[in-house]
C-alpha cells in the first residue's frame, strides 16, 4: 500500500550558496518546514531582499515497502523558485517554477542499508525563462509549503505527471437530477492481473455509485443519481476512491473530492451557477504574513478562507500563482469560486523557454487541481502588457487558452488586462472571459469614473463578457483626518472609495465578477509608499490578519447575511471642530445612534449610514443599534487633532505640484503638444530617458508628484515600468493631477536636446 510520510522536521539550511555537501552538515541552521529565507527581508521595508541560491538538506530512512518492486518518490509541495533534489550525491530531479508541486523518483538512489541524505538547491534569483519575470510581489525562496516521501509498489497511480494525484474525475450534471462521474486513472506497471475499483460516497460517508475496470482500460461513467450540486450556499462534496487491486490485494490506492455543478457566464447576464444568476464579487489573495513570508501551515491557510467568509464574499481570485491545496480545498469545502492563474505576469519575456515555462506552469495548474469544484476559471496572464504588445505576445496566449481548453474543456479561461488596454485590444478575442484591473480613484482619476467606464465598454462591446478583476486603494491605520482624498492613504479614504465601489458593483449584475485588490496586506519589498515600505497596504486587513479595516465592514454590509453594525472610524479617535461626521456599516434597513447615552438619531439607508454629532469635550461613547446588534465606540474631543494623523507627503506634493507649475513658464499648456526632431519628450520610454540624468531627473520628479513612487533604474519595480513612457504612466494617474500636467513635462524635457 501506498505510504506518504511528511519530512518537515530535522532539517539543516544555510543562507549561501555552499554547494553539494557529502553528508548531513552539522554547521548548518536547524529549521523546519514550511521554511522561508525571505520570512522577514521580504516585506521589513529595509530595502531589496534576498535573491540567492540556497541549500537545504536531511537523513531518511527508505520506507518499507512490503508489496514487490517498491519505488520512493520525494514530493517537493513547492519550492520558490527553482529547486533541485540530490539523493546521495546524485541529481534525482529539478523544477522552474515557485509555485507548483513536483516529484522526483530517487529509487534508485536510496540505499537500505544506512540512512539516505536528501539535500534540496532553492533559488529564487532572477532566471529569463521562469515567470514571474517582474511583478509588485515579493518572490519568496525556499521551500514554504513542506515535503515529502511517498513509497508505493511497482504498479501504481501514477505519481510523475506533471505532479497530478493520477486521477481525473469529471461530475457531469444530468438533467434528471443526478450526475455522471467520468473518471479516469493513470496506471503504472499493471499487468492484466489488475483491476481498478472506483467508489463515490457523499459526505455522510455512503457509498453513492461504484464500477469496476481493468486497469489497462480504467476509464468510466459512474451514475449517481439524485447527486446533490455544490453551491456557494451549500457546497456538496463527493469522494472519489480509486483502488488498485491484485486478485484479492490492494496495492494502491488514491482518492479525491470533487463536486457536482455547472456554470456559465453571459454578457449581458453575468455569472450563472447551477441555472442560478450569482454575481461574482469577492477578494484577491496573496499567501504571505508577517514575518513568515509564504511559508504557512494548514491553520494559515484556513484562517484566511475563514475571514473571506466572515466578510460575505462568494469569488476568490487566487493572486498570481498557483496556491496550496490546503487553500484551495478550503474554497471547496467554503463554497468560494474560485479564479486560479498562473505568473504570466507584468513583463513579457521574448526567451522561448519562458514560453515553455508558461506551458508547464499551467499544465501543472490544470492537472494538479482540475478535480477541485470551486474553481471555475483558468486565468492565462495579469497586466502583460505593461511592456507592451507583440505579435508573439498575443500568439503565446492563444497557445495558453487552446493548451487550457485541451487539458480541461468544462471550465472557462480569463485575463487580467492593466488599465491602460485599449478597448479594442486583439487580446479581447482568446479567453472566454475578460476583466480589467482599474484603480480609478487611486492611481489615476476619481472614483466616480468607474461606473461610466463599465457602462460604456459594456454598451461598445456588448459581446464581450466583462469583470472587474483589480480594484482598491492602500488604507494605513495611522492616517486620519475630516477630509479624507485620494492618495492621503487615510483610512476614511479607503472606506469612502469601497463604499462607492460597492455600491456601483451591486447596480451592476452583468459584470460576471469583481475582486477587491486586497484581501490582505502582502509583502512587496520593492515598494515605499505612504510612509509604509516594503508592503502593499490595499487590503481589508492587515498582513498580521490582526485588524479588519473599516473598509473590511463596508463588504460586510453588502455582502453577508448575517445582521451586523460597525461604527466606522474607531482609530480616529481623537477629533477636533464643532462637528464631526460618524459613518456606520449595517446589512439592516434602520440604525439609531447614541451618544453618551443619549439617542441623537435614527437613520433609514442602504448598507451606508452617516450621521453629524456634536462632540463634548474629553471622552465621547457612541453606540449604534441596528436591529438584533450593536457596536460602540469611544472618541475625544480635542483642541488639535494629532499631526501624525497626516502624512508629510501629502502636503509636500500638493505644494510639489505648485512649484513643477512655476518653473514651466509662459508655455501654452492646453496647446497640442509637439516632439521636436533632435529633443527628448514624454513618448520616449522611460529606459531610454534614463540615458540622459537631466532628463530622466525631470521624469522622476513628475513620476513622484504623479503617483507617489520613486523609481531609480534598476531596483523597485524597474523592469516592470521600464518599458512604459511617461505620456502612459501620467495618462494612467489621469484626474488626480492638474490639467497641463503632461504637456509641462513635455515642454521641460523638449528643451533637452538628445544626443546621439
Amino acid at each position: 500500500m501506498r505510504q506518504s510520510i511528511p519530512i518537515n522536521s530535522g532539517w539543516r539550511f544555510i543562507q549561501e550558496d555552499a554547494g553539494l555537501p557529502d553528508t548531513l552538515p552539522t554547521g548548518w541552521q536547524a529549521v523546519e518546514l514550511p521554511h522561508t529565507w525571505n520570512a522577514v527581508d521580504g516585506h521589513d521595508g529595509r530595502g531589496g531582499y534576498d535573491r540567492g541560491s540556497y541549500w537545504y538538506a536531511r537523513e531518511f530512512e527508505t520506507p518499507c515497502q512490503p508489496l514487490p518492486g517498491g519505488r520512493v518518490f520525494v514530493e517537493v509541495l513547492a519550492a520558490g523558485q527553482q529547486a533541485v533534489v540530490f539523493v546521495n550525491g546524485k541529481q534525482a530531479a529539478t523544477h522552474a517554477g515557485g509555485y507548483s508541486a513536483f516529484r522526483a523518483d530517487v529509487t534508485a538512489l536510496c540505499r537500505a542499508d544506512a540512512p539516505n541524505l536528501l539535500v534540496i538547491n532553492c533559488s529564487n534569483e532572477c532566471l529569463d525563462s521562469v515567470y514571474p519575470q517582474s511583478a509588485d510581489f515579493t518572490f519568496y525562496g525556499g521551500l514554504y509549503r513542506g515535503v515529502n516521501l511517498i513509497s508505493v509498489p511497482e504498479a501504481h497511480f501514477d505519481l510523475m505527471h506533471y505532479g497530478g494525484p493520477g486521477i481525473t474525475v469529471t461530475p457531469r450534471p444530468c438533467d434528471c437530477g443526478g450526475a455522471h462521474f467520468e473518471i479516469d486513472a493513470r496506471i503504472v506497471n499493471a499487468d492484466e492481473s489488475f483491476t481498478v475499483l472506483y467508489s463515490i460516497t457523499d459526505d455522510t460517508g455512503r457509498e453513492v455509485g461504484d464500477a469496476c475496470r481493468p486497469a489497462g482500460a480504467p476509464a468510466v461513467m459512474v451514475p449517481v443519481p439524485e447527486a446533490a450540486r455544490w453551491d456557494v450556499e451549500s457546497p456538496c462534496l463527493y469522494t472519489v476512491t480509486a483502488t488498485l487491486l491484485r486478485r484479492n490485494e490492494v496495492y494502491d490506492e488514491i482518492c479525491c473530492r470533487t463536486g457536482v455543478r455547472d456554470f456559465s457566464c453571459d454578457p449581458q447576464k453575468g455569472f450563472f451557477l447551477n441555472g442560478r444568476s450569482l454575481p461574482l464579487r469577492g477578494v484577491s489573495r496573496h499567501q504571505d504574513r508577517l514575518y513568515q513570508g509564504n511559508a504557512l501551515s494548514r491553520d494559515d491557510h484556513w484562517q484566511d478562507a475563514l475571514l473571506i467568509q466572515e466578510l460575505g464574499a462568494n469569488t476568490v481570485r487566487l493572486a498570481h500563482y498557483q496556491h496550496a491545496q490546503d487553500f484551495y480545498d478550503a474554497c471547496d469545502a467554503l463554497g468560494f469560486v474560485v479564479w486560479a492563474e498562473i505568473p504570466f505576469i507584468s513583463v513579457f519575456n521574448q526567451d522561448p523557454g519562458a514560453h515553455q515555462n508558461c506551458i508547464q506552469q499551467l499544465r501543472e495548474l490544470i492537472i494538479q487541481n482540475y478535480h477541485h469544484p470551486s474553481i471555475c476559471f483558468w486565468g492565462i496572464s495579469n497586466e502583460i502588457l505593461i511592456g507592451g504588445i507583440s505579435e508573439q505576445l498575443v500568439e503565446n496566449h492563444r497557445m495558453l487558452h487552446a493548451l487550457a481548453k485541451e487539458l480541461d474543456p468544462t471550465r472557462l479561461t480569463t485575463i487580467a488586462h492593466v488599465s491602460m488596454t485599449p478597448e479594442d485590444s486583439p487580446l479581447h478575442d482568446i479567453t472566454d472571459l475578460i476583466s480589467y484591473n482599474h484603480y480609478f480613484g487611486w492611481y489615476g482619476g476619481k472614483m466616480e469614473d468607474n461606473g461610466p467606464w463599465l457602462d460604456r465598454f459594456h454598451a461598445e462591446h456588448p459581446n464581450l463578457c466583462l469583470g472587474l478583476s483589480e480594484y482598491g486603494c492602500e488604507g494605513i491605520l495611522t492616517y486620519h483626518g475630516p477630509e479624507p482624498a485620494c492618495k492621503d492613504y487615510s483610512e476614511e479614504y479607503q472606506t469612502l472609495y469601497h463604499a462607492h465601489m460597492a455600491k456601483v458593483l451591486d447596480a451592476r449584475p452583468w459584470l460576471w465578477s469583481a475582486h477587491v485588490w486586497n484581501m490582505f496586506d502582502f509583502g512587496c519589498a520593492a515598494r515605499n509608499e505612504g510612509g509604509v515600505a516594503g508592503r502593499n497596504n490595499k487590503g481589508l486587513v492587515t498582513m498580521d490578519r490582526k485588524i479588519r479595516k473599516d473598509s473590511f465592514y463596508v463588504y460586510q454590509a453588502y455582502w453577508s447575511r448575517n445582521p451586523m453594525v460597525h461604527l466606522c472610524g474607531r482609530r480616529y479617535a481623537q477629533r477636533a471642530g464643532q462637528t464631526t461626521e460618524i459613518r456606520v456599516c449595517s446589512n439592516q434597513p434602520e440604525v439609531t445612534l447614541y451618544l453618551n447615552g443619549s439617542c441623537i438619531g435614527v437613520q433609514r439607508a442602504d448598507k451606508m449610514f452617516v450621521f453629524t454629532v456634536a462632540l463634548r469635550d474629553g471622552f465621547n461613547v457612541l453606540k449604534a443599534v441596528a436591529g438584533p446588534v450593536q457596536d460602540a465606540m469611544t472618541l475625544e474631543k480635542v483642541e488639535r487633532e494629532p499631526e501624525i494623523y497626516v502624512l508629510p507627503e501629502v502636503n509636500e506634493r500638493r505644494e510639489g505640484v505648485a512649484n513643477w507649475f512655476s518653473t514651466t513658464g509662459s508655455m501654452d499648456l492646453h496647446a497640442p503638444m509637439t516632439f521636436p526632431a533632435g529633443s527628448w519628450n514624454v513618448r520616449y520610454t522611460m529606459e531610454e530617458l534614463a540615458a540622459c540624468p537631466e532628463a530622466f531627473e525631470i521624469v522622476k520628479e513628475a513620476a513622484k508628484l504623479a503617483t507617489g513612487f520613486q523609481i531609480t533604474p534598476g531596483e523597485g519595480m524597474w523592469s516592470m515600468l521600464k518599458n512604459m513612457t511617461p505620456e502612459s504612466m501620467l495618462r494612467m494617474a489621469g484626474g488626480q493631477l492638474p490639467d497641463g500636467f503632461l504637456e509641462s513635462l513635455n515642454v521641460k524635457l523638449t528643451a533637452i536636446a538628445r544626443k546621439e
